[in-house]
């Protein structure tokens, strides 16, 4: 074979590859890898992206340390995308290749807006996920960028927004002047449902270990907010709100109780996490007596996602950015996450590759 030749058949072959943080063990976050991979090929009713953007998640925390049902590895973890079409299984009518785009991550939710599939799965496990150059996943999960937005912005949107509009809207069913408490400000969801419900006309109110935190929070719209670390924040906040109407939580543990403390007769608390653990030792009768109804929530249907990135375009919301990392700079981002140390979002950039 001439050099003529073997310097084609080379660059065919890095033209086939990509650069991507590759999980390689489970539990061993020292077996996060930057290396190369094949770019993936999409089948019928398939799309792959090129992605300008990725964004970080507590999920991907949890997927590492092998706290995630059902992880496997080796795998490319991320479920948040931004980026162009760069090829299509099969043309369809309402995308075509450099279209730009961002990813709804959730995989088979199903046709009922009400309840997911049992084989409902997020992107980025067990299907690989978004800390690549490219990704593949289903025609149906790409929907048209935000024109407002930048790409380490609408990169943000995904998971986090998708999270928080189905947990307030969706599920929460707020409503215009209603009193909503978002414990623990700070992490991408909670920064969203503070802009969203802003936005749609609600009183909002935080809590949070740190008074810059609470601070940030009211820039974005919330009234007011107390640090959970003090002994009497819940009578701080009832002398402050006079009771709440919609709690959205994410942290459970013991302080669960203290929303039921908090709510008024007839509210709503919509959970979708418990980042300090299950909730012991629940009082019901003030449940009851309250009438009280404890709602849980994850993700979103297509329609949730759809309704959600309406939402952004029609207020021209802007996500919070806290910090951008390049791609191989990831265990820099996740150990920011790791320690607390956000508000907003963090991001991953292409560009730097």
């Amino acid at each position: 074979m001439s050099q003529v030749n073997k310097n084609i058949k080379f660059r065919k072959v890095l033209d086939s590859m990509m650069k991507a943080m590759v999980l390689n063990e489970l539990g061993n976050p020292a077996s996060l890898t930057y290396k190369e991979v094949d770019i993936p090929s999409p089948t019928e009713g398939e799309v792959v992206v090129k992605l300008k953007a990725a964004a970080v998640n507590r999920r991907e925390l949890m997927i590492i340390k092998d706290q995630y049902p059902g992880a496997i590895a080796p795998i490319i973890l991320g479920s948040d995308g931004a980026g162009e079409v760069y090829s299509l299984g099969n043309p369809v009518k309402n995308f075509s290749v450099g279209d730009q785009v961002i990813i709804n991550p959730g995989l088979n939710w199903g046709k009922d807006n009400n309840k997911k599939n049992v084989d409902f799965s997020i992107l980025g496990m067990p299907q690989n996920g978004t800390y690549a150059e490219y990704v593949k996943v289903p025609i149906e999960n790409i929907v048209e960028k935000p024109t407002h937005l930048s790409w380490e912005e609408a990169v943000s949107l995904p998971l986090a927004g998708l999270t928080a509009y189905r947990a307030l809207v969706t599920k929460g069913n707020v409503q215009k002047g209603e009193k909503v408490l978002i414990p623990g400000a700070g992490g991408g969801v909670a920064t969203f449902l503070i802009q969203f419900a802003h936005a749609l006309g609600a009183e909002v109110y935080v809590t949070s270990s740190k008074e810059d935190k609470i601070n940030k929070a009211m820039e974005l719209g919330a009234i007011g907010g107390v640090k959970y670390t003090e002994d009497n924040w819940v009578e701080q906040l009832l002398d402050l709100t006079d009771g709440i109407d919609l709690s959205i939580d994410s942290v459970g543990g013991d302080s669960f109780k203290s929303l039921i403390t908090l709510g008024k007769i007839g509210s709503r608390i919509v959970n979708f996490g418990s980042t300090r653990g299950p909730a012991n030792n629940l009082f019901l009768p003030s449940l009851t007596l309250k009438e009280m109804s404890i709602i849980g929530s994850t993700m979103g249907s297509a329609d949730d996602f759809s309704k959600m990135t309406k939402l952004v375009n029609k207020k021209e919301i802007h996500p919070v950015i806290n910090r951008a990392y390049s791609l191989h700079e990831v265990k820099k981002a996740l150990d920011r996450i790791e320690k607390g140390q956000h508000f907003g979002k963090i991001v991953l950039t292409m560009n730097e590759i």
